[in-house]
């Protein structure tokens, strides 16, 4: 049974991992790169996890995903690797990979609606197989030599329970070093009341660390989580998109609100590593993206925002992209 942390800046264990604070990035799929991540450790993350990586990929050697997936930068750490795969020789043979290219813990999604996932018995699919979804968390364990996680959803539709009867399972176990529980089930993906309450009871009832994820849009919305749940931590999805203002709010206790400036200062740095990750005419294309979520963060008008956000989609390059937005924070947008 663990003890409720006081505050979200306290230091604690991840299967001996030490993790400065309470606040993580979560895995963010078709996102949560090396420069996404450092992103949010630079506005104090405490921890980041990738983008779903395919354990089939890994194990197979294939090209871009072991170049650019697999890709860690020195100043992530901790970092976890977050791999998704329902074959436990495969998802063995991906996390020794995935420990070899430097990650500190795995983390194995159980929790992953999209149907193209769940055909493979992979993901939120391996809540309706408790016994292959112990087996490929033990191999992660047993190929990487690191800490094992998994996050998960509480169930596959509503009045399903399954999620918890597998994250009890792996915990009581000793299979996972912490779980991160989304306590929506499958069938919602992002939409309707997390069950909050379900998730403190499993922070009560469980052996391990539990993460609380799913519906904290706000530094409100997630301390209300942490403290409602006595979770370990809170790990951030889709509310800190564009806003990785929103890491350091949480840490500091008060609210932050970055000038145009700062905006666009992030912006740049933005464009300078997609272009060091992918190259040029990729990174063009890649971040047309993530335009809409630092739009909305200069504020302006619906229809300033639209005429933004048009040329930025027909933008022949980074420095065309970069100029845009510089030329609009020089408009009225923002106020």
């Amino acid at each position: 049974m663990g003890v409720v942390p006081r505050t979200l800046t306290e230091p604690w264990q991840l299967g001996g991992v030490t993790v400065p604070n309470r606040v993580v990035l979560a895995p963010l799929a078709g996102i949560g790169n090396w420069f996404v991540r450092l992103q949010a450790k630079r506005y104090g993350a405490g921890l980041a996890v990738s983008e779903m990586v395919s354990s089939h990929a890994v194990h197979y050697g294939n090209q871009r995903t072991c170049n650019e997936l697999l890709r860690i930068h020195p100043d992530e750490h901790p970092v976890s690797v977050q791999l998704f795969g329902a074959d436990p020789d495969v998802m063995a043979s991906a996390a020794e990979r995935v420990a070899a290219a430097g990650a500190d813990i795995i983390d194995i999604n159980m929790g992953c609606p999209v149907p193209k996932v769940c055909k493979t018995g992979a993901g939120a699919a391996l809540l309706d197989d408790p016994d292959r979804a112990v087996a490929v968390a033990r191999a992660a364990a047993r190929g990487s030599g690191l800490p094992v996680t998994v996050k998960l959803r509480t169930g596959l539709r509503p009045g399903d329970g399954k999620g918890v009867a597998v994250a009890r399972d792996l915990a009581q176990r000793g299979e996972v070093a912490a779980l991160t529980v989304h306590p929506r089930h499958a069938s919602q993906r992002h939409s309707g009341a997390p069950d909050y309450a379900l998730a403190a009871q499993l922070v009560q009832e469980l052996p391990v660390p539990v993460l609380i994820s799913g519906g904290l849009r706000s530094a409100a919305l997630a301390r209300d989580a942490f403290q409602r749940t006595g979770a370990a931590a809170v790990m951030l999805a889709r509310g800190s998109l564009g806003n990785p203002w929103l890491f350091a709010e949480l840490l500091s206790g008060h609210e932050i609100a970055p000038t145009r400036e700062q905006i666009l200062a992030e912006v740049d740095w933005l464009l300078e590593r997609a272009v060091e990750h992918m190259g040029e005419q990729r990174a063009n294309r890649y971040l047309r993206k993530f335009y809409p979520w630092y739009i909305e963060r200069l504020g302006g008008t619906r229809a300033q925002q639209a005429v933004l956000q048009a040329a930025l989609q027909q933008a022949p390059s980074t420095a065309s992209a970069r100029e845009l937005f510089h030329l609009a924070q020089l408009s009225s947008l923002g106020g």
